[in-house]
């Protein structure tokens, strides 16, 4: 599945040096002396710790899993994932497992706050928008990105710097988004050139290196975005109260199980706190049904507005 030859990426504020191809992150041209995460393939360790199907193992806050479509994955020091594929893996779900899972990992073991969901760059801020998987946070963000703002991260939200007197700010993830096939009927795109994500058929990368804020920013507000349980049509926005963020947050912290298998629970409680201190926290309700994301946009941009 992977040779040798090591390929310099850049994705999350890190140089990563991987032996596994990673098209979906912008290339670093030369490997420099600094590499802040290193992935290797070593074939043979998966045959030398039995663990259990999907069970993550954590010993020293290092992580260890193994995934039976795809293989054994060990997540060590917030600098080092070693990859035990199993034979006929594909490679395209290893990276799936890579960029998400494993990157989730390492950014708690670097000490970076890690939100699911995107995050957009609007007026020299970033903005969060977390939520549920289907909730419809990639289409928002999309929407966002055709009003001419700028993606930061899709998937995976790395907050560093949120010592009390540091704004909280947002690291850039790498150029691309997700989106199923209904998002981009709206949108009126074409998927003729778009790789179909492993498992999911109706489900694509789009590339948007154009649309891409390589810089980091500091994180301006959190948007939640639910589908309402009501039988509402009209999209709404709520201002969370500071005693409901905690739970926001947590609720959407990326892997959030592994905080408390890594030890981690009054590290993310102290920063969950922070976080909620400084920030604006909304809730954006959709109806069940339905293309909401131009009108989710226009509440959004006003709500910032009346912010600033």
């Amino acid at each position: 599945m992977a040779t040798k030859t090591k390929m310099a990426y850049r994705a999350f504020g890190l140089t990563i040096e991987s032996e596994l191809a990673l098209p979906e992150l912008t290339k670093v041209s030369e490997i420099g002396e600094r590499t802040d995460v290193e992935i290797i393939v070593d074939s043979f360790i998966k045959e030398t710790v039995p663990f259990e199907p999907y069970d993550f193992v954590v010993e020293e806050r290092n992580v260890s899993v193994y995934m039976p479509d795809a293989g054994l994955f060990r997540i060590e020091g917030g600098n080092k994932i070693t990859i035990s594929p199993i034979v006929g893996a594909d490679e395209d779900l290893i990276r799936l497992y890579v960029l998400g899972t494993c990157i989730g990992a390492v950014l708690l073991q670097r000490g970076l706050y890690p939100l699911h969901g995107s995050a957009i760059a609007i007026n020299g801020k970033a903005y969060a928008f977390v939520g549920h998987s289907g909730a419809g946070k990639s289409t928002l963000a999309s929407a966002l990105i055709s009003c001419g703002y700028s993606l930061l991260s899709d998937d995976v939200i790395a907050v560093s710097s949120l010592a009390s007197d540091q704004p909280p700010l947002v690291i850039p993830a790498y150029p691309q988004q997700k989106l199923w096939q209904q998002s981009l009927d709206a949108f009126g795109v074409n998927n003729d050139e778009l790789r179909a994500i492993y498992g999911r058929e109706n489900k694509y990368c789009i590339p948007v290196d154009s649309d891409f804020c390589s810089s980091p920013m500091p994180l301006g507000g959190v948007f939640e975005l639910v589908k309402s349980e009501s039988d509402v049509s009209e999209v709404g926005i709520h201002f969370i109260p500071k005693l409901e963020r905690l739970d926001i947050l947590f609720r959407h912290t990326y892997r959030q199980f592994l905080v408390q298998k890594m030890d981690l629970t009054r590290w993310h409680f102290t920063n969950s706190a922070s976080l909620a201190a400084k920030l604006p926290i909304y809730r954006l309700e959709r109806p069940q049904t339905g293309f909401t994301a131009p009108q989710l946009t226009q509440l959004i941009l006003k709500t910032i507005s009346a912010e600033e």
